[in-house]
């Protein structure tokens, strides 16, 4: 299709096609998510190690369950507020750390590329108890079958709603495989938020000697006479 004036043709589809490739999209906030103590610092060590700018504001120090900091912003927490969420028109193409309980409350205003780490459920469970302890705050009255139930039934409707959310885009990673493979799992997050950070950096932001609240392995079985 053409439209005719005074000795120019101007071709529709061409001109339609240029226009709309002129016009970028907003970039998507970067989201770190997960259950706490899954993780999710480690994550966002290695964004930070690759060059991504990060929003966070050191109000929570690096203490001996986080050696290496815990890359929070305190905003964050007030997602599930009215006007909560404001500062997020500010956060596009920057990372941010968020639990997966508060997910829910992303508005749809912005676009999301949204890392999830999974962990082991008993060894976020372990991991949580012993740093209640190690603050002389109480674990509660559940115990740990009981919180590792509520805890599957949460992820499986975060998983859900996200899945429903055309603005949220989601790659869940492993914690384990971080650990034992990270160069794959940083090319993996790279190519995801689109191929511009530093893969080896983000690699050696791995440190495995922080792996302290392992599954308990099974006893050994006595060897055959």
């Amino acid at each position: 299709m053409t439209g005719r004036g005074s000795g120019y043709t101007v071709r529709l589809p061409g001109l339609l096609a240029r226009l709309r490739g002129s016009v970028r999209r907003p970039e998507p906030v970067v989201v770190v998510s997960g259950l706490p103590r899954s993780g999710t610092s480690m994550l966002m060590g290695m964004l930070a190690a690759g060059g991504l700018d990060l929003l966070t504001d050191g109000a929570r120090a690096a203490d001996e369950d986080n050696p290496r900091g815990y890359y929070e912003l305190e905003r964050v927490k007030a997602l599930d507020k009215a006007g909560g969420a404001a500062w997020l028109a500010d956060a596009r193409g920057k990372g941010v750390k968020i639990i997966s309980f508060l997910l829910a409350h992303l508005p749809d205003t912005c676009r999301y590329k949204i890392v999830f780490m999974r962990r082991s459920l008993p060894e976020v469970l372990r991991s949580q108890r012993r740093m209640l302890e190690r603050r002389g705050e109480g674990a509660g009255d559940a115990g740990d079958e009981q919180l590792a139930g509520l805890f599957a039934a949460h992820l499986r409707k975060v998983e859900a709603q996200l899945a429903a959310r055309p603005n949220c885009d989601v790659l869940y990673v492993e914690h384990q495989d971080t650990l034992q493979d990270p160069a794959r799992v940083a090319h993996a997050v790279d190519t995801f938020l689109g191929g511009r950070l530093d893969v080896a950096a983000m690699a050696r932001a791995v440190d495995r000697r922080l792996y302290r609240n392992r599954k308990p392995s099974l006893p050994s079985l006595p060897s055959l006479p």
